[in-house]
């Protein structure tokens, strides 16, 4: 079976990161159809648009998405790349999976799954500025929009990832305390479906605060966490820096349309095109876009080829300690995963 897949390259690190991934993927004997398009800076250029119609059409018509880091661009009149794909396709479950790899960490034992609500909250935009006399800026409000809809889907969404993976605890973090509507109304569903569950999986819930605590004291606390957009947003760099930044976190958004996995870290231009860049948290993405898939062997074979690579083989690129290229490690990524 071939799969259709739209890739999106990304700019600075971006593209030397997708022909590592690239070259594990095929590694894995699988075949792929890419159907490489443009986004971010790279876009932009091109085009004029971070975000192309084509670009747009292509995730449409492949309902899948392997996306490098993007650049953002400076200045009013661009669209975020990434709001203007979760709208667009509906993406609204953002999942931040964070594993400790490298030995010798403050933390050794970190498995953490973040389910985040990827759609509503405060991040919907719906903000002004009130005037008050002669000042037109005198007061900002903005609006935290939540639904049942969307709390329904993002819990029940985070209870079945547990089932399917084979995960123990889900925690529903919240500050229902004091945002008794917004936040009261998360926690509310999230108790409901969580006695759904409550012969498969455990659950409990948390304030987001001290969760935040709880994270750096006892991380091995934590399974499956679900939050709502703006706690998840800030809560999974936490997660993520718990195992050594963002060049090991990879990402998945999806949605009803359609799933886009990407790398989470940013397109860093400061060392693109030197072979510094570490591809593995593209190659942890594009290991999750195969268990969406039902490609759950070869996933597995990535994920393992990469921690064996770094752990047993020891090699490493320079964020890691080591002296490996990005082309270096790919390769024995590659070979490991064959």
């Amino acid at each position: 079976m071939t799969y259709d897949v739209t890739l999106i390259p990304g700019d600075g690190i971006g593209p030397e990161v997708t022909a590592q991934t690239l070259k594990v993927l095929k590694a894995t004997g699988l075949r792929f159809n890419w159907d490489e398009e443009l986004a971010g800076m790279a876009a932009v250029d091109a085009t004029g648009t971070p975000l192309p119609d084509a670009t747009v059409e292509s995730i449409r018509k492949n309902a899948l998405a392997l996306k490098g880091p993007l650049t953002t661009p400076v200045g009013s009149g661009f669209r975020s790349v990434n709001v203007g794909l979760r709208k667009e396709f509906e993406l609204f479950a953002n999942i931040r999976p964070a594993r400790t790899i490298v030995p010798g960490g403050r933390f050794e034992n970190v498995d953490i799954v973040l389910v985040r609500e990827n759609l509503e909250g405060l991040y919907i935009g719906v903000e002004h500025f009130v005037q008050i006399a002669d000042d037109p800026r005198a007061v900002a409000e903005s609006m935290a929009i939540v639904t049942r809809r969307g709390c329904e889907r993002i819990i029940r969404y985070a209870f079945e990832y547990a089932l399917k993976h084979g995960r123990r605890k889900v925690t529903i973090v919240h500050k229902a305390n004091i945002l008794k509507m917004v936040s009261g109304l998360f926690l509310e569903v999230g108790r409901m479906i969580a006695k759904e569950y409550e012969k498969r999986i455990e659950s409990n819930d948390m304030i987001v605060d001290n969760t935040a605590m709880q994270l750096v004291l006892r991380p091995e606390q934590f399974d499956v966490m679900v939050t709502t957009n703006m706690f998840g947003d800030i809560l999974s760099d936490e997660v993520s820096g718990l195992v050594g930044g963002l060049g090991l976190a990879p990402g998945a958004n999806i949605g009803t349309k359609a799933a886009i996995f990407e790398a989470v870290h940013g397109s860093a231009p400061d060392i693109a095109g030197k072979g510094l860049a570490n591809p593995s948290a593209l190659m942890f993405a594009a290991a999750m876009m195969l268990d969406h898939i039902g490609e759950l062997e070869p996933a597995e074979r990535i994920r393992n080829a990469i921690i064996t690579t770094i752990v047993r083989d020891g090699i490493r690129t320079r964020d890691l300690g080591g002296t490996a290229s990005t082309e270096e490690f790919g390769s024995a990524v590659a070979k490991r995963a064959a």
